[in-house]
């Protein structure tokens, strides 16, 4: 199975987001990734909810939500009206995990589970029957400058080999590049979330072939 890819808004020109969803529909990528902070779980706000409605005419894609904030069950509900297809929460900000993923789940939307770099990959097969995929974050959340940390990818790694885990699609987001995909794809990404990377000099159609084209030479 190829490794999909998940560009995110949140390193777009955000002066022409239709503009770039529609060109990353036609570029062919697998998921359109957001990311909704709430200011204190995450020191910024980047974009809300009210975007995911407002872009939903654009593509069929998935929208893909990466929910960076406290106690999030409240928003829930509307996030899947807006039209979020996938929605991941933060192990760390979710008293009742379990729960959390229960309601995505019932809404209709695909439910995943977020780690921050410092959380250690725990038994996570608790969460099933609901949870369908992990997020590992591979740099300190929201601030561009941070680098890339591989040593992340040996949660991976270890994900990928635990029994009751090897079936969920493992999600790796922060800081991919060229430089690192490779990496990232030997040592078993699902999915990666591409950020700047996707949108460098303008050329959203140029680059997306440039991974694929990786992806390719790794994983046929």
């Amino acid at each position: 199975m190829t490794v999909k890819i998940a560009p995110s808004l949140a390193a777009a020109p955000l002066d022409r987001l239709g503009d770039v969803v529609f060109e990353l529909d036609q570029a062919g990528v697998d998921y359109i990734h957001i990311d909704v902070e709430d200011g204190s779980f995450t020191p910024v706000m980047t974009l809300g909810t009210k975007i995911i409605s407002d872009l939903r005419p654009y593509t069929n894609l998935p929208f893909d939500v990466h929910l960076m904030m406290q106690n999030p069950e409240w928003i829930l509900p509307a996030l899947v009206d807006y039209g979020a297809d996938r929605i991941a929460v933060h192990l760390e900000a979710c008293p009742y995990p379990r729960r959390s993923l229960g309601l995505i789940h019932r809404l209709g939307a695909v439910p995943g589970i977020a780690l921050n770099p410092v959380t250690p990959l725990s038994d996570l097969s608790y969460l099933a029957p609901f949870l369908q995929f992990v997020i590992l974050l591979t740099t300190e959340p929201e601030d561009g400058q941070m680098p890339f940390l591989p040593e992340i990818l040996e949660k991976l790694r270890t994900g990928k080999q635990h029994p009751r885990l090897e079936s969920l699609e493992w999600v790796i987001d922060g800081g991919v590049n060229l430089n690192n995909l490779t990496e990232i794809v030997e040592a078993g990404a699902d999915t990666v979330v591409v950020g700047r990377s996707t949108f460098r000099d303008g050329d959203i159609q140029g680059n997306i072939r440039q991974m694929r084209n990786l992806i390719q030479q790794v994983r046929p």
